[in-house]
C-alpha cells in the first residue's frame, strides 16, 4: 500500500485562489458613498479610489472661477482613466479595488462594469439607496462641519442639479448587487 500524501504539502494538491473583486459604489449625492467605501476598504483590505478626493487634490487649486459642470466632467474622465491604470494591475495581483466615483449615470456604470469584467476579478455593484431629504441633510451638515468625508462645498443648487442628473440603477443592474438603505 502506497504511503498517503499530506495534501497540505503535496505539489499536486488542488490550490484555490481567491478571485479579487472590483467594487463599484453607486448612489446619489449625499448617500454616504465615501463613508461606505472607507468602511468596505477597512473590512476587505481593498484599495479605494475616490473621485472627490482626486478632483480636490489634483484640480481644485487651479480651477477657474466660475467653473462649470463640463470642467468637472473632463477632469473626472482623466481621473477615472488613471484610476483604472492603477487598479487593473492590482486586480491582476489579486487585490480588491473600490471605485467610489459616483456612478450617477447608467453609461458610467456600464463602462466600468465592462472594464472590470475584462480583468480577472469579479465585479460587484453596491447601491446606497437613501431618501432625498436624508441626503440633503447630510450634505448640509457636511458643508457646515467640513470634516470627515468633506471634499468641497455643495450648494443647494448643485445638490438639485445632481439629483436630476442621477439615474438610479435598473432592476437588471441590481441583480446580485449589495443594496444598502
Amino acid at each position: 500500500m502506497p504511503a498517503r500524501r499530506d495534501p497540505r504539502t503535496s505539489s499536486d494538491s488542488c490550490k484555490h485562489q481567491r478571485v479579487p473583486t472590483v467594487h463599484l459604489i453607486c448612489g446619489a449625492i449625499g448617500a454616504g458613498k465615501t463613508t461606505y467605501a472607507i468602511a468596505l476598504a477597512s473590512r476587505t483590505g481593498a484599495i479605494r479610489f475616490s473621485m472627490d478626493e482626486w478632483i480636490k487634490t489634483l484640480f481644485f487649486a487651479d480651477r477657474p472661477d466660475p467653473h462649470g459642470f463640463d470642467w468637472f466632467l473632463e477632469r473626472a474622465a482623466r481621473c477615472e482613466a488613471q484610476m483604472w491604470n492603477l487598479a487593473e494591475p492590482l486586480v491582476e495581483r489579486g487585490v480588491d479595488v473600490i471605485f467610489d466615483i459616483g456612478f450617477a449615470r447608467l453609461e458610467d456604470r456600464d463602462r466600468c462594469r465592462g472594464r472590470g469584467m475584462q480583468t480577472k476579478g469579479s465585479v460587484k455593484l453596491h447601491y446606497l439607496d437613501v431618501d432625498v431629504e436624508a441626503r440633503r441633510a447630510r450634505v448640509r451638515r457636511r458643508n457646515l462641519e467640513r470634516a470627515g468625508t468633506y471634499a468641497f462645498q455643495v450648494s443647494d443648487a448643485m445638490f438639485d442639479f445632481m439629483e436630476r442628473w442621477f439615474e438610479p440603477p435598473t432592476d437588471d443592474e441590481l441583480y446580485g448587487a449589495m443594496i444598502v438603505g
